[in-house]
């Protein structure tokens, strides 16, 4: 009998079951995958994330696999308009660390099943959700076998789509962007390093990421008739060809196609839940808040939301719902500032053609000369 079910065993489930497990409650996992995705689109660890991911003891491992980006550049046309360090974001963790997300799940895994190698149950679709006021019953499908699973708690980390969300009828507050991107990854064929680099092009901006194994992964905004919206692809949309001539295009730069490993397109929108805590059920993770993958904010928000939430797990054992409030109102309000950033990072990047190009390109440089104001952007952009 388990003390709290947890749905969803992604990073963010995954992370909250081994602070519960590290403090002796029983949990159960249920995860509808049956195995870990092949590719991966997050790949940003902010410096409150890794410090969080700290206790249960995976931040130094995650970052040997990873690739440390101590600095940002902003760069126009081949000339350097601005350069961001992030020396002063955090005394232990100076850098936004890249890794793609089925490493970083792959090792929260490990850390879970060293701790109850039966916690995570694979293959468990989730259809059903019933809370009593003293329990909440979880009805699940299980290779077509309906199953019940009880608990005193159930804590939501089941996604974007969260099926969780969806039975408990959680209002949401939605906005859709026009923004469209294109990404890939292939191999690294620049002098970058283990920098960031973003191109303010006129077409709109290309953003470049080191990835572990001398890869980078390319970031391309597309235009209104690209054709690609939500990850599927347009009968003409564009393809890794386009991908690569786009990169060459606006800036200079040629992109190795035969070396790709993968490649996404994805549409921009914002989910924010009305609510986290629904009797004794908690959603945390993207369940709670979907943002704008520009930014790399939305899995770190996630784990932070993990933290917040586990001291409070006895209490709520117990019958005890004190601090439950205050955890609900201050993530609710950092999941809404982390979308006001993510809504400025794209602003920032969307075409702009003569004087208005030239203005934002000169706006960015003059603030990034000042080193108060370029601090405190590089403590913003960390989730400081």
């Amino acid at each position: 009998m388990s003390d709290v079910v947890i749905i969803g065993g992604g990073p963010v489930g995954l992370f909250m079951a081994a602070l519960l497990l590290q403090r002796g409650v029983a949990v159960t996992v249920l995860e509808q995958r049956t195995a870990r995705e092949p590719h991966s689109r997050a790949i940003g660890i902010h410096p409150p994330a890794l410090e969080a991911l700290g206790r249960i003891g995976v931040d130094q491992e995650l970052v040997r696999r990873g690739v440390p980006i101590r600095r940002g550049l902003a760069l126009s046309r081949g000339t350097i308009l601005a350069q961001m360090s992030f020396a002063g974001v955090s005394e232990r963790y100076p850098f936004v660390l890249s890794l793609p997300q089925n490493s970083t799940e792959a090792l929260l895994e490990e850390r879970v099943c060293g701790l109850n190698p039966d916690a995570l149950r694979r293959g468990v679709r989730v259809t059903g959700l019933h809370d009593d006021g003293g329990r909440v019953t979880v009805d699940a499908c299980v290779d077509g076998i309906q199953e019940r699973i009880t608990a005193p708690l159930v804590i939501a980390a089941d996604g974007v789509r969260s099926a969780a969300r969806a039975n408990l009828g959680v209002p949401v507050r939605c906005r859709d962007y026009a923004d469209r991107y294109l990404m890939g990854d292939v191999a690294d064929s620049t002098a970058f390093g283990p920098d960031a680099a973003l191109f303010l092009a006129g077409d709109g901006i290309v953003e470049s990421f080191p990835l572990p194994g001398q890869r980078r992964r390319w970031v391309v905004r597309l235009g209104a008739y690209d054709g690609v919206y939500d990850g599927a692809y347009r009968a003409a949309g564009p393809d890794a060809g386009w991908l690569a001539r786009e990169v060459w295009r606006r800036t200079g730069i040629d992109v190795d196609v035969g070396s790709q490993s993968m490649l996404s397109g994805f549409g921009v929108r914002a989910r924010l839940a009305r609510r986290m805590v629904c009797g004794r059920v908690i959603l945390i993770g993207d369940a709670a808040h979907e943002i704008s993958p520009i930014g790399g904010q939305g899995m770190s928000l996630g784990w932070l939301d993990a933290l917040a939430l586990t001291p409070l797990v006895p209490g709520l054992l117990a019958g005890r719902r004190s601090g439950l409030a205050a955890f609900e109102r201050n993530r609710m309000r950092q999941a809404a500032r982390a979308a006001r950033q993510s809504e400025i990072n794209m602003a920032l990047g969307r075409p702009l053609h003569g004087g208005l190009l030239s203005a934002r390109n000169g706006a960015i440089a003059a603030v990034a000369a000042v080193p108060a104001a370029n601090r405190l952007v590089a403590r913003r952009f960390t989730m400081q």
